[in-house]
């Protein structure tokens, strides 16, 4: 506050740099879905090991009349279409279709050609890909369909990316104008947040030099500290505001406003990262880089709203101070007094409120209790889309499992190979195998098994595990192990699956601890750590409805497999975010007072607008991701939204102050042993002591700590 332009400056200074940096370095963002020990990845190891590393490729579909002669194999115009894509950078190869090798249909009709690319799979430029799919795509016709489908495909028809962080942050911008009631006042945090957002995405682009961080981190990087950003400084910046309407200087509001919101913000924050930094705990590479990426925005957001927000009410504070004051004439303080009203509607209804909230956070995890774990294919893509259409083709023409076939490694003498070819091929589910085939390995070949369904189906992830325990274990001869990109996404799924509990435990115990410590209450903990979870389990249900069960226009498919984690540890930490910053207000309130229901009603009159707008802010925010057209952008933002709104609405409305009201002044109880063993942290401001006419607070449990 004493030097606001060397702060600015120096903000200034790392998004200049940090960007230029990035800019000319360029991204090395790699997705790593290693799974040591899993069987799908000894048989990647293998054939990597072997030679056998197999090149990136986007597969061409075509569709030519049934009257056409000679067949799809045959046609000029296919020819044609694939000695256009020959030249183009990046491609090494084109592999017509062909009867031969099992690429042109039964009727040869339908066939595919097969574009194989100079870098291996998520090395490859999305540039190129999309050359190649412009290129091929301008020869449909009447005569001849050509549809492009693929992972390769997929990934660069998305990166295409939308408008969905412009949308957010306009949403954002016209909320917080009409809180404040001015543009000045409403672009401060939503300027403090893109400072700490685009900073530390392109620290996460330089970084990516270094270690293996995914490609979609930067997407959820924007995603989760756009979200929190705004939230953080707005928290801080209301209590700024609330403290000049109470006759502060400037000077003092600002210092209050951070001893005050900007701890617990602080305390919210580190929970955030703390939850986040637990997915450490899965043991799972791919995530280890998201995790820490998006924590390190997180932790942007929070040296923001502490160095740079307060440099920023100091320079435009004469002007922030008018405005504020003219904003209260208006309202005269209306906004308090609604809240005032529904703390006492809640107090005598408090039973309904409870059961009420509940129940419909309940019924809202239910359907969370079916959901599936996977990984999207081009089968879930929008109908009117080009790998939509190629993949409806190519099951059409070859069936659903040709979009996913698995790898079955063999080892051990051909005639092994050809007896688990035999009882792979007598299989229900199975609809052909082809090989034995050369694996570059003299000692084994590989079988490609196409499943009846495709890649992301239940009965493929049930076919996975028959062939792995009942049919090749019972094949003598040889050893075998079935992978492929199907299977491997089968094995991280069920990776995630079994190691969620211990994160779940891990994260909600730390947190549990760390509010026992600021609030010292038992109860208080203990309630916040059971509505978090239902808070999410709702939010997780809600996506199993949309992307999962496919409603509201959406294709039915898996949740994408490392989404519940993520939304976990995210949600966890801005629940724990409203908890704090609400009950800390009461807390404060109870300290000065000793009255439980006094302290409830002014801390919801103090706190409800604010967190209100927050969450609305971050239900925009988070639901605008639902516009990219990545459909794992449209689940997380689609979960995000959904646990902020019931948080927000159901929760901290609702069925936290009808708790509070139930328990009085038990909500602050604290066992005398444990009150001796744990440590003294406040939240509050110690310079702000209760007034002469204050009574305090008459119960052990409530005696103020230092």
């Amino acid at each position: 506050m004493r030097r606001p332009w060397t702060a600015l400056t120096a903000w200034l200074v790392v998004l200049v740099a940090t960007l230029t940096c990035a800019t000319i370095a360029g991204s090395a963002f790699y997705d790593d879905h290693a799974l040591p020990g899993t069987e799908s990845q000894e048989v990647a190891d293998r054939l990597e090991g072997a030679g056998d590393r197999a090149l990136d490729t986007v597969t061409v579909v075509f569709r030519v009349e049934e009257t056409s002669a000679g067949g799809v194999d045959e046609s000029p115009e296919v020819v044609e279409a694939l000695e256009a894509v020959r030249p183009l950078a990046g491609v090494r190869a084109v592999t017509p279709p062909s009867a031969a090798a099992f690429s042109v249909s039964e009727d040869a009709t339908i066939g595919y050609a097969t574009v194989t690319l100079e870098t291996v799979p998520l090395e490859t430029d999305a540039d190129q890909v999309r050359a190649v799919i412009d290129t091929v795509r301008e020869f449909d016709s009447d005569t001849l369909r050509v549809e492009v489908t693929g992972d390769a495909a997929r990934g660069a028809i998305e990166s295409g990316g939308g408008a969905a962080e412009g949308v957010g942050i306009l949403a954002a911008l016209v909320i917080l104008v009409f809180l404040f009631g001015s543009f000045l006042a409403a672009s401060l945090p939503v300027l403090s947040a893109v400072f700490a957002v685009g900073s530390s995405i392109a620290l996460a682009v330089l970084v990516s030099h270094v270690t293996s961080i995914p490609s979609y981190a930067a997407p959820m990087m924007a995603l989760v500290g756009l979200g929190v950003g705004i939230d953080y400084a707005l928290l801080i910046f209301s209590r700024y505001r609330a403290e000049l309407l109470a006759g502060r200087s400037r000077d003092e509001a600002a210092v209050i406003a951070q001893r005050t919101a900007g701890r617990s913000v602080a305390f919210a924050g580190a929970t955030v990262i703390i939850a986040l930094l637990g997915l450490i705990v899965l043991g799972l590479g791919s995530l280890r880089g998201l995790a820490i990426a998006v924590a390190v925005t997180v932790l942007a957001t929070l040296l923001a709203s502490a160095t740079l927000l307060p440099a920023l009410l100091t320079l435009f504070g004469r002007r922030l101070e008018a405005s504020v004051k003219r904003r209260e004439a208006k309202t005269s303080g209306v906004h308090g007094d609604r809240w005032r009203r529904l703390s006492d509607a809640v107090a005598r209804r408090r039973w309904l409120s409870l059961t009420g909230g509940l129940l419909l956070l309940v019924l809202l995890c239910v359907p969370a209790l079916s959901i599936r774990l996977g990984f999207a294919d081009a089968g879930t893509d929008p109908a009117d889309s080009t790998t939509r259409q190629g993949y409806d083709l190519l099951a059409e023409g070859f069936g659903a499992g040709s979009n996913g076939p698995l790898v079955v490694l063999a080892d051990g003498p051909e005639s092994a190979a050809t007896a688990a070819r035999e009882a792979i091929a007598g299989t229900n589910g199975v609809a052909e195998v082809v090989g034995p085939l050369p694996s570059g390995d003299p000692g084994s070949s590989t079988l490609l098994v196409f499943p009846e369904s495709g890649p992301a189906a239940q009965d493929t992830i049930d076919l996975v595990e028959t062939l792995r325990t009942q049919v090749l274990p019972d094949v003598g001869g040889g050893n075998f192990a079935v992978g492929g990109s199907t299977a491997a996404a089968i094995d991280f799924a069920t990776a995630v699956a079994d190691r969620m509990p211990w994160f779940v435990l891990v994260v909600v115990g730390i947190s549990t601890l760390l509010l026992m410590v600021v609030f010292r209450s038992l109860l208080i903990p203990l309630k916040a750590a059971v509505l978090n979870l239902l808070s999410i389990g709702a939010a997780l249900g809600v996506m199993q409805l949309v992307y999962g069960e496919g409603t509201l226009g959406q294709a039915a498919g898996p949740i994408e497999a490392f989404l519940p984690v993520i939304v976990f540890a995210v949600v966890f930490g801005l629940s724990m975010d409203y908890e704090v910053f609400l009950v800390s207000r009461m807390h404060e309130e109870w300290r000065h007072h000793g009255n439980a229901a006094r302290a409830i009603r002014e801390g919801l009159a103090t706190t409800g607008a604010v967190i209100t707008a927050a969450a609305a802010i971050m239900v925009v925010v988070f639901g605008s991701f639902m516009l990219s057209p990545d459909r794992m952008l449209g689940q997380m933002g689609l979960g995000l939204a959904t646990a902020v709104f019931l948080d927000a609405l159901v929760v901290r409305c609702l069925v936290v102050p009808a708790v509070m009201h139930l328990l009085g002044e038990r909500a602050w109880w604290l066992p005398p042993w444990l009150e001796n063993r744990l440590p003294h942290v406040r939240l509050e401001d110690p310079t702000l002591e209760p007034t002469l006419d204050d009574t305090p607070p008459t119960t052990a449990a409530a005696a103020p700590t230092s």
